[in-house]
């Protein structure tokens, strides 16, 4: 059992890209299925499905992600993840503080009274909240 479900889901994510997979399953959470959401539409991945897996007879949702690359190399369109706020130690901000990542080429992603969003539309909302990490 994971504990800390964003970090294994970048970590999978990370992995991935390193190995140059185009198809990456991370188990199904709600956290893990509205961040996901946010890297699609921000273009960081092609697609993703939702599947039943069978894993030792046992049931499990599953989120198919469809990595993106670009190029004849294949050169991954993801250059970093990484994780901000840890189970131990949480990261909050206000709408003032919010951060820019490499001045605005990457993205954060907050979780927010909205939902899981980007910063540019924490920023729009004016609204806060916990930096879970940053993409770049």
């Amino acid at each position: 059992m994971v504990n800390d479900t964003i970090a294994d889901t970048l970590t999978r994510i990370r992995n991935g890209l390193l190995a140059k997979h185009q198809i990456v399953a991370i188990p199904h959470t709600k956290t893990a299925e509205n961040l996901v959401q946010v890297l699609k539409k921000e273009g960081f991945i092609n697609d993703f499905k939702k599947k039943k897996v069978t894993i030792k007879k046992h049931f499990q949702k599953s989120l198919i992600l469809l990595l993106k690359y670009k190029g004849k190399n294949k050169r991954s369109v993801i250059k970093s993840l990484k994780r901000i706020s840890k189970p131990g130690l949480r990261v909050y901000v206000g709408h003032k503080a919010l951060p820019k990542v490499l001045g605005g080429i990457g993205i954060a992603i907050l979780s927010t009274s909205k939902g899981i969003i980007t910063d540019r539309e924490a920023r729009y909302y004016g609204i806060g909240g916990e930096v879970l990490c940053y993409i770049w």
